[in-house]
């Protein structure tokens, strides 16, 4: 990136919002949103960037199609592929289902903790505890670990 928009995208978080509304309508040709300055921020240093080095859809496209085609096994499914910040916490946004006394549980994996039906967790293993009143690995409970501690 040239030194000219590193120092101009750098002066942005320090520019008033009314300059930030008037650099936008000097970028874009719409009349600028009701939006906080974070969001005009990184919205006109996205814009910035482009109008510099352009914005080719065409080479963008063609590396999505590639990127589709290495996630994707021989008969066309889609391989399940994401990097784990830790090996006992799968990535955030993820899933985890399980049947305890007939009644499904789900868990959705956060950034920082855990939800289960509306109420945040720091751990797996207070989930595990809440569903079944006893005292359970978390990871074990929900089928990340095996009993003899490896992977599953």
């Amino acid at each position: 990136m040239s030194n000219n928009i590193i120092a101009r995208i750098s002066a942005l978080p320090a520019m008033t919002a009314p300059d930030l509304k008037k650099l936008w309508k000097d970028l874009y040709p719409t009349e600028p949103p009701p939006f906080n300055k974070v969001y005009f921020v990184k919205r006109l240093a996205y814009r910035m960037q482009e109008l510099a080095y352009g914005a080719d859809t065409y080479v963008l496209e063609r590396k999505l199609e590639a990127h589709a085609r290495q996630c994707m096994d021989a008969q066309g499914k889609v391989i399940k592929r994401a990097v784990r910040l830790s090996p006992d916490k799968p990535v955030a946004g993820t899933r985890l289902m399980r049947e305890y006394n007939g009644e499904n549980h789900e868990v959705t994996i956060l950034h920082h903790g855990f939800d289960y039906r509306g109420r945040r967790y720091k751990s797996l293993s207070a989930i595990a505890r809440s569903i079944t009143g006893t005292q359970w690995s978390g990871p074990l409970f929900f089928g990340l670990k095996r009993r003899n501690g490896g992977q599953p």
